[in-house]
């Protein structure tokens, strides 16, 4: 489990196609610190990762299977690359980083399992004085799970529904998550990956198995 706080903005330093899946490389000196290596300011305050432990990519959760030199190693299978935007990466590109949850964690953004219900576009940026407003489309289906002030992650970033509209829904970026996340560079027609609240499906269903 996450809580969609991007701990690092880190960078892929290669992919390897492997047919039906991949293998990626992602630098995170953060993420993949030691004990000694981690500041004060670490939100998980434990030692970095180990291989079998969970970083989701841009919301994507993926599991460790090596960590070298600042950087980490985990492969996607061919599934996920399909449903998610992983596969449209390239060397190079950022990504945002975080470690799952412990028990200790603080629940700063909302509960994210990080398993992608569908990947959407930014189809527009609008800047204000201390924030710029987003809007992304929504894949057909999942609209019926955001709602107005409710919680969705894109790439991976807790965010607050600002608007909702038939296919699509806003949010406000404050200068933080401009800076510290993809979202801040991720240009009009690039895709994000996107998972709805969890809570709102299961609802669903309970509703659904009574009627």
């Amino acid at each position: 489990m996450f809580t969609g706080i991007v701990e690092e903005l880190g960078s892929v330093d290669r992919l390897v196609d492997l047919g039906d899946a991949a293998r990626i490389t992602v630098r995170g000196p953060l993420v993949t610190a030691d004990a000694a290596g981690q500041s004060s300011a670490d939100r998980r305050g434990s030692a970095g990762v180990a291989p079998g432990d969970s970083i989701a990519v841009n919301g994507v959760c993926l599991t460790v299977v090596d960590v070298e030199d600042g950087a980490f190693t985990a492969d996607v299978m061919r599934e996920t690359l399909d449903r998610s935007a992983l596969g449209r990466l390239a060397v190079g590109d950022p990504v945002n980083l975080e470690r799952a949850a412990t028990l200790a964690t603080r629940l700063g953004g909302h509960i994210v399992q990080g398993h992608v219900d569908g990947v959407g576009e930014i189809r527009s940026r609008r800047p204000g004085e201390q924030w710029e407003i987003v809007t992304v489309s929504l894949p057909t289906g999942l609209g019926r799970y955001v709602v107005e002030k409710g919680s969705v992650a894109v790439d991976g970033v807790s965010l607050t529904v600002a608007r909702i509209g038939a296919d699509e829904f806003d949010v406000s970026l404050i200068p933080t998550t401009l800076k510290a996340t993809t979202l801040g560079s991720k240009g009009v027609g690039e895709p994000v990956n996107l998972e709805v609240d969890v809570i709102a499906k299961y609802v669903e269903k309970l509703v659904g198995d009574r009627s």
